[in-house]
């Protein structure tokens, strides 16, 4: 096996299979890249047996052969060498890197241990704007919960269907969900739960295109885009009804101006350290609300903005910190609503605009 590519091209192509490599595993395999070269094309593979990454490169090829090599050992070498060519000369499970003045040996793995590439056959497709879904899935990523011993609440639910994609996702504290018209072809609606990490890592590859295709099979999710394609492991079970959580009607609506409204937040918030809730007073006649926060070591904060209130006076306490991830997850400029039924009943922001969000989250005891 022989080749010559660019630095620039090799480290690109190496940060999107990144994400493939095993990093705790037993087995030294998995940590490792899968090369093969052929007919002008690099094609790159990682697999850590829960999601497989396949991304594919131009090369000037003079020999064609395959080799599997430590990702994180290639990784380090191709982010020290400068922009130039790059080749690689390979036999007999030793692979020779050679850049300007600079010469590796490195040791390889037998590229015949390599288990193949899943060639899957997605029983429903749609493509997607790539843009759109980026900004989407970063509105609810946050909320997907980090316990192991519920799955489902790892993932995030996509629907497509009639021009509308919406996101779902909840760790039981909090629930975030965002929709936004979408020109989808016709046909079925589409349904799927996505691990949230597997969504927020594809959009953000540096091979990803205008549009991005998501087929899933019975247990598999795949993401096409470009020369690039990423295989992971559905989450199956149900999702939880989310829409029964929501009230048709509210008690007290407050019409926030996001940036004064967070600006006073962290202000207030900075007493709270032990205690992480920060408690809403809605003055409804006075078109006020006030915000405070109490720590029998550190002392007391409060700070009080003008608003616009429809309903009757009510209190209420939030965790400031999921707070902080509704506000960061609003667009700046924008407008936000807390409506509220009432002090142990759970507080909802809305915003609305080119992807409509809605962030319901749990109070904490007054």
């Amino acid at each position: 096996m022989k080749f010559t590519v660019s630095q620039s091209a090799l480290m690109k192509a190496l940060a999107v299979v990144a994400k493939g490599m095993g990093t705790n595993s037993t087995l030294p395999i998995l940590s490792g890249i899968y090369v093969r070269a052929g007919e002008g094309t690099l094609e790159f593979q990682t697999n850590n047996l829960t999601i497989s990454i396949r991304h594919l490169i131009p090369a000037n090829v003079e020999e064609p052969g395959e080799t599997v090599v430590s990702g994180k050992v290639l990784t380090s070498i191709v982010k020290t060498l400068p922009d130039a060519a790059v080749t690689f000369d390979g036999a007999d499970r030793n692979l020779k890197i050679s850049c300007d003045k600079s010469t590796f040996r490195l040791n390889t793995l037998n590229p015949a241990d390599w288990a193949a590439f899943p060639e899957l056959a997605p029983t429903r497709t749609i493509e997607l704007p790539s843009d759109l879904l980026s900004r989407m899935v970063d509105k609810v990523y946050r909320v997907t919960s980090r316990e192991t011993s519920r799955p489902i609440l790892q993932g995030i639910l996509l629907t497509v269907e009639d021009n509308t994609i919406r996101l779902v996702a909840t760790d039981s504290f909090r629930l975030a969900v965002c929709d936004s018209s979408v020109e989808a072809a016709p046909g079925e609606a589409f349904r799927a739960i996505v691990p949230g990490t597997v969504f927020h890592d594809v959009l953000g590859m540096p091979s990803m295109t205008d549009t991005v295709q998501i087929g899933t099979t019975d247990s598999q999710v795949v993401f096409s885009f470009g020369n690039t394609t990423f295989v992971s492991r559905r989450i199956e079970g149900n999702f939880p009804d989310y829409k029964q959580l929501l009230p048709p009607t509210c008690a007290t609506a407050v019409e926030l101006d996001v940036e004064a409204f967070s600006a006073a937040l962290k202000r207030v918030s900075v007493i709270a350290l032990q205690n992480a809730s920060v408690r809403f007073d809605i003055d409804a006649d006075g078109g006020l609300v006030r915000l405070s926060a109490s720590s029998p070591e550190q002392g007391e904060s409060t700070e009080t903005i003008a608003c616009e209130v429809e309903g009757q006076s009510m209190a209420i306490a939030l965790n400031y910190h999921y707070v902080f991830d509704c506000v960061n997850a609003v667009s700046e400029g924008s407008g936000m609503r807390l409506e509220l039924q009432g002090s142990t009943q759970p507080g909802i922001f809305k915003s609305n605009g080119k992807v409509n969000y809605l962030y319901l989250l749990m109070p904490v005891r007054l």
